[in-house]
């Protein structure tokens, strides 16, 4: 455990940071929601009219003078692209710094074996993101009740748990990629995740292109649906979990054979 313990001091600055500037938009948007909520009703009716621009984002099937289905919209992009990039830059980063930092041959010359270094490498991974996690779900409950109004814990605790299992899909996606990478991890991390929010516009706009929802897991997070529905897409989280999977195998794969530089 010595390496997850080195690798979560490592990450320990920038876990404080993007966890405290998501909670801080959270929190901003939770405060903002009693001051706005009697005049959604008129927003709700205009963005209902704006075709595929609401269409992208589900606001034409979300009442905005309700707290859930302002959460849904504003909270939600902010966990959504917030934790994803966390997740993404993390993850996509934390192999292949040690060839970028020219640590990889210290480290290996230790008597820890690289399927071991991955796993733990790993475990500091899913810590971070879980701990980001539970301290976001706290804010946001926490300044619910804060400012007064009825907590819809099912609604909330399924879109948390949905933007959770998108940041665990793609920090698996990213650490698969980071077994490959021996310089500049940032770029290839923002990259993927702007992809996948960018696919889940495509498939919200085009019914030609909705197989998409299933490749991005932007897709089962979609706080219309999800409000709509009472639950996650099954299926949809599903094959998320086996996208992750699969990065993660590929990492083992990759990682164990590469030739270390």
């Amino acid at each position: 455990m010595t390496l997850v313990k080195h690798e979560l001091k490592q990450g320990k600055t920038t876990f404080l940071i993007w966890t405290a500037s998501i909670g801080f938009l959270l929190a901003v948007c939770i405060f903002l929601f009693p001051e706005m909520k009697d005049q959604m009703d008129g927003v709700s009716e205009i963005f209902a009219s704006m075709g595929s621009f609401t269409e992208a984002f589900g606001m034409d099937r979300l009442n905005f003078g309700t707290l859930v289905g302002f959460y849904a919209v504003e909270c939600g992009n902010v966990l959504g692209l917030g934790g994803a990039f966390f997740a993404s830059l993390f993850a996509a980063g934390i192999l292949s710094k040690e060839e970028k930092d020219k640590t990889a041959e210290f480290l290996l010359t230790h008597p820890v074996g690289r399927k071991r270094m991955i796993t733990e490498k790993l475990m500091a991974v899913l810590i971070l993101i879980t701990g980001m996690n539970l301290i976001l779900y706290t804010v946001a409950i926490g300044s619910i009740a804060a400012v007064g109004e009825e907590i819809p814990w099912k609604e909330i605790s399924l879109l948390h748990l949905a933007y959770y299992l998108l940041q665990l899909e793609l920090a698996g996606i990213c650490f698969g990629i980071s077994a490959f990478l021996r310089k500049g991890s940032a770029s290839a991390g923002l990259s993927i995740a702007a992809m996948m929010y960018f696919l889940r516009l495509v498939a919200n706009i085009t019914d030609t292109a909705e197989f998409l929802k299933y490749i991005t897991p932007f897709g089962y997070c979609d706080g219309a649906d999800i409000v709509a529905n009472g639950k996650l897409n099954g299926a949809m989280v599903a094959i998320g979990i086996a996208i992750g999977l699969g990065g993660i195998i590929i990492a083992y794969l990759k990682y164990t054979k590469k030739d270390i530089h």
